[in-house]
């Protein structure tokens, strides 16, 4: 076995017999069938995925990956670099957006550092894996070597706890919406203007500089993207254009699905690591769930590429994980009616003519 074969071992399987046995509660409260809308579907999907009728959500783990990113230098963005290392910190300590999120949610948080420029070591509360200082401007050459691309995926992989309920994953890196912006045009065809938005909030003048330089990174690894297969195209994405913590996500997504725990999946950036691991493995699209619809430009087509149907729609733009994140309460009132709604039976309620 290579280090990446395990990207293409089966998926859990959902049970459907669970799922028809919640269906059919469903159909039992005081209630019109169908009348509480994507709150019946939760109930349902999370029964099939935790194989009984009533499921709960009783461990949701979050894990924010970090890394810097070499398209950084071409002026993609509205912030230094310095700010990912300086973040990294603020996630540790509690500050940042997601963290309070996680916290309100009840979410155990974990934070993941792959490769910044400054270095976290000294910083508490940060996992540190070291794969170098970022990734390598993809407008020079590839943004990393295949051994790094596979550590990435593995230390993704490390963070899903097979007893969680529902596992998050969340990223950090200034350019990184430029680096997964790169990667779906790299696994779709399309072209810098389809799927480059504002990110962090660059002017006209930055907005055209991203699109530009992102079609320039298409160009220069032409070879290795077009006309492969998807597991090899999500590969040469990854390598050529993506980041460290793109990469991570991808990995988490998949053993996630390896080890039947759901995925809520958040914005742009973490919907483009869920189409690579999607390419890589397609079972693992029976294992996600998307948290909200972003404000950043390219997600629409992510969605669509995906079937993915956002609970949320709260013109957020973030990532951290803070959009999925924010929609953890939906699924907790979706199970939670599923389980507590008293019966027709129970109520002495008639539901028939």
């Amino acid at each position: 076995m290579t280090d990446i074969d395990w990207l293409f071992e089966q998926v859990a399987q959902p049970d459907e017999a669970a799922r028809a046995a919640a269906i059919e509660r469903q159909n039992q409260l005081t209630k019109p069938p169908g009348s509480l809308g994507r709150l019946e579907m939760l109930a349902t999907d999370f029964a099939a995925w935790q194989g009984v009728a009533i499921p709960k959500l009783e461990r949701v783990g979050l894990a924010v990956f970090a890394a810097d990113h070499g398209i950084a230098a071409q002026g993609v963005s509205a912030f230094p670099q310095s700010v990912t290392a300086q973040m990294v910190a603020n996630f540790a300590a509690g500050g940042a957006a997601v963290a309070v999120l996680a916290r309100e949610a009840g979410a155990e948080m974990t934070v993941v550092n792959l490769g910044t420029v400054a270095p976290t070591d000294d910083v508490p509360g940060v996992i540190n894996r070291h794969l170098g200082p970022g990734t390598a401007d993809f407008t020079e050459a590839p943004a990393m070597d295949r051994a790094t691309l596979a550590a990435a995926l593995a230390a993704g992989a490390e963070q899903v706890d097979p007893e969680l309920s529902l596992f998050i994953g969340g990223e950090m890196g200034i350019a990184n919406t430029t680096s997964a912006a790169a990667v779906f045009a790299g696994i779709t065809g399309l072209g810098g203007a389809t799927t480059v938005g504002r990110g962090t909030g660059v002017d006209d003048a930055g907005l055209a500089r991203k699109r530009a330089v992102v079609d320039a990174g298409l160009a220069r690894h032409s070879a290795r993207l077009q006309g492969v297969e998807r597991p090899a195209a999500a590969l040469a994405a990854l390598e050529c254009l993506g980041g460290l913590e793109i990469a991570a996500l991808a990995g988490a997504f998949v053993a996630a699905a390896q080890r039947g725990v759901p995925v809520l999946v958040d914005g742009f950036i973490s919907s483009v690591a869920a189409a690579v691991a999607v390419y890589l493995n397609t079972g693992v699209s029976e294992w996600l769930l998307f948290g909200h619809r972003s404000a950043e430009a390219g997600h629409a087509r992510v969605l669509d590429l995906l079937d993915g149907v956002p609970l949320l729609d709260l013109d957020m733009r973030l990532g951290e994980g803070s959009g999925a994140m924010a929609a953890v309460p939906v699924i907790r009132a979706g199970l939670a009616v599923h389980a507590k709604m008293a019966t027709f039976a129970d109520a002495g309620v008639s539901h028939s003519a």
